[in-house]
């Protein structure tokens, strides 16, 4: 029997910053310490760092060692800068001199939560698309406009990787490891986590209305609420207007304004998300799940959720395992 291929070493380095969000580092390198065990290799490392190698206090108090300083690190294929709460705090001169200096050096720079301001602080992610957690997506558009803030769950551009914070820097780094090591390996990580499915840097991060638009907008968050309520049987924008004692060309100009999309997009998307989450997280036949989000028949509702995430309702059971549920008509399953 031939012994698997002996690969390079990989090293991520994890910049951490005080008050750091310890979820996302933890997500990120146990991602890493998997990969290793799957493969039976040594094959990724990951150093903590600080500028001065003494450890940093995560958000929740808590410590992470053994942590180097930043210039014992020696070579390093991305390094992450690792943010949490209060991070314009903890960006300091000397961080952005460090990080300006190893871009110079073209060294591959990352954020993950927070740290993509960091990043953006010291002019490096100018001109680059990146993502930053959900709740410092307006203020980093807003102070650094040549950054093309999206909202997905993390985005690669170039030698830039930056992510939302939660879990996120674990789909960031089953992406890395797929791009390394192939989708085998990272379907078997992700397994072993028990996670449903593998996210792509398509995905975006769920941003709460309240967070998108603020609490002023109490008229928008009524008619969101209405929609919310009546997912089953889609109210008719006359009758939500009725409803919240608006008109409807008002209704209209709100989510142009403050959305930039129409109603009924934002409607679809509200229910999309919620036979998403039914296909994942019940046992509910995909007829059932149909009738339940609002569709008009299975083919209609295959129409909508291929168009919105690229592939049928159908392949969501797939990733994760599951049956076809009896139940659905044979029609019905030839349709999706």
């Amino acid at each position: 029997m031939e012994s698997p291929a002996v690969l390079s070493k990989c090293k991520y380095a994890f910049l951490t910053l005080p008050n750091y969000s310890l979820i996302a580092v933890a997500n990120a390198i146990e991602a890493l310490r998997m990969a290793n065990r799957v493969m039976g290799q040594e094959i990724y490392e990951w150093p903590l760092v600080s500028l001065d190698g003494r450890t940093e206090e995560a958000s929740g108090g808590l410590n992470l060692s053994p942590t180097l300083a930043l210039e014992k690190m020696g070579r390093v294929d991305i390094l992450f800068v690792c943010g949490g709460v209060n991070v314009r705090e903890a960006v300091s001169p000397a961080l952005l001199t460090v990080l300006r200096r190893l871009a110079d050096r073209k060294v591959p720079l990352g954020g993950l939560c927070t740290g993509g301001f960091a990043l953006a602080k010291a002019g490096l992610l100018d001109d680059f698309r990146a993502t930053i957690h959900w709740e410092n997506l307006s203020a980093l558009r807003e102070q650094f406009p040549r950054v093309r803030i999206g909202d997905q769950l993390f985005t690669i551009d170039r030698d830039r990787f930056t992510c939302s914070g939660g879990t996120a820097p674990l789909d960031l780094m089953l992406h890395l490891i797929q791009l390394r090591l192939g989708s085998r390996i990272s379907q078997l990580v992700s397994e072993q986590f028990v996670l449903d499915r593998v996210r792509k840097d398509t995905d975006r991060q769920y941003i709460p209305l309240r967070a998108q638009i603020g609490l002023s907008h109490r008229s928008l968050i009524r008619v969101a609420q209405l929609m919310e309520d009546n997912i089953e049987k889609p109210l008719s924008l006359e009758s939500i207007a009725k409803s919240s004692g608006l008109s409807r060309r008002q209704i209209e100009r709100l989510f142009k304004r403050e959305l930039n999309c129409v109603p009924k997009r934002y409607y679809l998307e509200m229910r999309l998300r919620r036979a998403r989450e039914l296909l994942l997280q019940t046992a509910m036949s995909i007829t059932d799940i149909t009738a339940a989000c609002g569709f008009q028949s299975p083919p209609h509702f295959s129409k909508c959720y291929r168009n919105e995430f690229g592939y049928p309702p159908s392949a969501e059971r797939k990733i994760k395992g599951l049956p076809v549920v009896r139940g659905d008509s044979r029609a019905a399953v030839a349709a999706i």
